[in-house]
């Protein structure tokens, strides 16, 4: 199964304050919008998303279609081949893509330990 590229969106509370950490840490901005409260920052291959007020929890996420740096694959699993791979074996997912739409979607699933990932293609 071909997930696309990984990041980890991290739910702030100050997205300037964090901003100025990850800086510290190596991260740039790579994509988003200060003024609306959410930043992908990036070092080498690793993402790190900086959502303010857009959820409660981290979430892992995985966008079938993309590369790292956010260009589209030739080849990958399209979200709705995912969300049916997945409900075949038996996950119960928390919110689904309607089967037969197309294009950019996405849902979430919980891991045993409670942990939420979220599949966002925007292909």
């Amino acid at each position: 199964m071909k997930l696309g590229a990984f990041s980890i969106s991290l739910s702030v509370k100050d997205i300037n304050a964090s901003k100025l950490f990850y800086e510290n840490l190596g991260f740039s901005v790579f994509a988003g919008d200060l003024a609306k409260n959410y930043l992908i920052m990036k070092n080498g291959n690793t993402l790190i998303g900086l959502f303010q007020g857009m959820f409660e929890d981290n979430l892992l996420t995985f966008n079938p279609g993309w590369d790292e740096n956010a260009n589209k694959l030739e080849s990958f699993n399209d979200i709705r081949e995912i969300q049916q791979h997945l409900k075949a074996k038996g996950a119960n997912l928390t919110t689904e893509v309607a089967e037969n739409s197309n294009g950019p979607a996405n849902f979430l699933i919980q891991d045993p330990d409670g942990n939420m990932i979220l599949l966002d293609q925007h292909v």
